[in-house]
């Protein structure tokens, strides 16, 4: 085994108490050899914020992209022995009406405000219209967000470089459809019965107005070290 030499974000104690455990060093970023981060929050803004060191994930959500916050001690040997996968995940770049809103590493996704109201929306892929649905919202998820809220919506849980999911949310039809896509997809809302706001990781961006197109598109890259087996998609 080999020094483990880590930095932390997020940390509360636990992550610090368990590097200090197995025989590591918790040191700067500039010299760490993975940052650890603890939380969802964490994960999303240290990947965003353009680390310089790959990062690994606890208590990150849902996916095996993640370490459950049970099974840090046994991940951290993984990592200290070197027993870890390195993948690339995309980040997403959001644009309303041409200019860019919003980043994120999970999702983005468009909601009706207000409950017991829907919207229509329009999706788009390679200059045409692909779809289009009514339903409470729609939410675009990277492969790292694809087991948190579009699964819960009914989405497929994605592999590492396989696309982008989209999902309806709660839809009006039985029969809507949830897609992957290899490139950028936008979408428009074409009838709104309240405000439809943009969500990016889970914040609220703003509002989006009627006939505005939202380009979401892939843009730029984090890596996320994995211990093989360990993490769920359940």
């Amino acid at each position: 085994m080999s020094e483990l030499r880590v930095a932390l974000a997020g940390d509360d104690g636990t992550v610090r108490d368990a590097v200090e455990a197995a025989g590591g060093a918790v040191v700067p970023s500039d010299e760490a050899d993975a940052l650890v981060t603890f939380g969802e929050r964490a994960l999303v803004d240290a990947a965003l914020a353009g680390p310089a060191a790959p990062l690994f994930p606890v208590a990150g959500g849902e996916g095996r992209h993640s370490v459950p916050k049970p099974e840090l001690a046994a991940a951290l040997d993984a990592l200290a022995d070197g027993d870890v996968r390195r993948e690339s995940h995309p980040a997403l770049s959001v644009r309303v009406g041409g200019d860019e809103t919003a980043r994120a590493l999970l999702d983005a996704s468009l909601m009706t405000s207000e409950p017991a109201r829907i919207s229509e929306y329009s999706v788009h892929a390679a200059g045409e219209e692909v779809d289009r649905f009514r339903s409470d919202g729609v939410v675009v998820a990277t492969p790292a967000g694809s087991a948190g809220y579009a699964r819960a919506a009914g989405g497929p849980v994605l592999a590492p470089g396989t696309g982008l999911g989209l999902v309806p949310v709660s839809p009006f039809a039985t029969n809507a459809e949830t897609r992957v896509f290899d490139g950028d997809v936008t979408l428009v809302v074409e009838r709104d019965e309240s405000d439809v706001s943009l969500v990016a990781d889970d914040r609220v961006v703003g509002s989006v107005p009627a006939a505005t197109p939202v380009e979401v598109a892939a843009d730029g890259a984090v890596e996320l070290l994995r211990v093989p087996g360990v993490g769920t998609s359940r």
